[in-house]
């Protein structure tokens, strides 16, 4: 099994239209083969000392069934076009791969 952590900063006075594009493409990735969970989170601020909580990161957590189902979803057409609408909103994109042990 395959686990991304991606996190996405996105100017701030973008977000609410970014999250609805974002929002708007997940249908088209839970449906491609080898994908088994894809949702968009944001920080839950909290008074532990050690939270680092950002109001401009969207964090996607992700489940794929191999490395190859991977590479397929960033290379599949929804996945460009969801660059395309949203290539001026976003900042930074850090991307943890990861894999169960």
């Amino acid at each position: 099994m395959i686990n991304v952590i991606a996190s996405i900063t996105v100017k701030s006075a973008e977000l609410d239209t970014f999250l609805k594009i974002f929002k708007s493409n997940i249908p088209n990735v839970i449906n491609e083969e080898g994908c088994v969970a894809y949702s968009a989170t944001m920080d839950f601020k909290t008074d532990i000392p050690i939270q680092d909580a950002n109001p401009n990161v969207v964090t996607i957590v992700e489940k794929w069934e191999t490395y190859t189902h991977l590479k397929s979803h960033f290379a599949a057409q929804h996945m460009l076009e969801y660059k395309s609408k949203v290539e001026g909103m976003v900042v930074n994109v850090s991307l943890k791969i990861l894999e169960d042990v």
